[in-house]
């Protein structure tokens, strides 16, 4: 069980203060969600706009859109203050001290530092980088026991990208089932597929939950417009929970959360262009460079390059210093001979932090 000085360290998560007072940079590629659409783009106009509705569990109109988004009945949505909150929502909701979870690795970090918050004994199955950060089934088997309770993944995979089969994802569900065990699975980069986005995993069985939102494939982190795709049931007990940790939800933004879904084709068209444009860009780069290994990228907003010399802890300091630049360090996800690099910015913005990170890594050695 998690000692009460490991559960008071599980209380912040490094990676989220480091985001928040050291990723900013005139040249921000640390950022893996889309850059920011702009109001003046949405259909609104404040007459379509209230301080104040009728927000109780659920906002109807919102439940409605969501539901229709996802292909599911509204009884199992659950709407949340973006997805981390929804993570720690379904991480309370279905364990309790002492049980087991079994975590990917590499991980987002707050995944982790939920559950040793919450108490749980955390087993871990790798996503290895020899293997393209693949989930191997197997791993799991080996690591699920009668005492598992919930496995957790993320589709696509925070930092690498990588996407899991439906297949694979069955394959990990049937393990479950038959422990008593649930499969949370964070899609929240999963949009940025678009076309080629499969269905959702909560279709595959109720030992399915899912959390997404709004933010990284379109660029409405501030409507934070999140959600939980659970069974019935258990969709009744996250509204009990999320009783706990907010009462009313901001109604402004609720609705133009609504206008946003019936509007959503519009904005995924300009994200991709975005994305389009920054990954060939990116993938040029990659092809020039003999000293990065990792796999081109063919959608998402993220890559996770190895660094095959140097270190990147220097290279992240001479970005931020000299070059005005960030990518995430890899230590924050537990590879610190990584870094996260994010393309979803203005093009412009890209194509120039781009050109500084070669420079950048070509001062300090780290060569072609």
């Amino acid at each position: 069980m998690i000692t009460s000085a490991a559960r008071i360290r599980a209380m912040n998560s490094e990676y989220i203060e480091w985001a928040k007072t050291q990723a900013h940079a005139t040249y921000n590629l640390a950022n893996s969600g889309m850059t920011p659409y702009p109001l003046k783009e949405l259909p609104v106009k404040i007459e379509d706009l209230e301080i104040n509705g009728p927000s109780l569990y659920g906002y109807e109109p919102l439940q409605s859109a969501l539901a229709k988004k996802c292909g599911v009945e509204t009884d199992c949505v659950v709407a949340a203050v973006g997805t981390t909150m929804a993570n720690f929502l379904v991480m309370a909701a279905t364990i309790e001290a002492a049980d087991e979870v079994l975590i990917e690795e590499p991980a987002y970090e707050p995944l982790l530092n939920v559950a040793r918050y919450l108490g749980a004994e955390i087993k871990r199955f790798p996503r290895r980088f020899a293997e393209g950060f693949q989930v191997d089934p197997q791993e799991i088997s080996r690591a699920i026991t009668s005492r598992t309770r919930l496995i957790v993944i993320t589709n696509l995979h925070n930092p690498s990208n990588a996407f899991i089969e439906e297949q694979v994802l069955k394959t990990i569900g049937d393990m479950a089932q038959g422990v008593g065990a649930r499969v949370l699975v964070d899609e929240v980069y999963l949009d940025a597929m678009f076309a080629d986005a499969p269905r959702s995993s909560f279709h595959l069985g109720n030992q399915f939950v899912v959390t997404s939102s709004l933010t990284k494939a379109y660029g409405l982190s501030g409507l934070r417009c999140g959600w939980i795709l659970a069974e019935p049931d258990l969709a009744k007990k996250l509204w009990g929970l999320l009783d706990l940790v907010i009462g009313i939800p901001a109604h402004p933004a609720e609705l133009l959360s609504c206008i946003a879904l019936a509007n959503l084709e519009k904005i995924a068209q300009r994200s991709r262009g975005i994305l389009d444009t920054n990954r060939a860009v990116l993938n040029r780069f990659l092809s020039e460079r003999e000293d990065l290994e990792v796999r081109k990228s063919e959608y998402g907003t993220v890559i996770f390059p190895r660094l095959k010399s140097g270190r990147v802890d220097e290279l992240c300091r001479a970005l931020r210093e000299k070059y005005e630049t960030t990518v995430v360090p890899g230590k924050y996800f537990e590879m610190p001979e990584h870094f996260r690099l994010g393309y979803a910015c203005e093009p412009k913005m890209f194509a120039e932090g781009i050109e500084r990170l070669k420079k950048a890594m070509d001062e300090l050695g780290i060569r072609r």
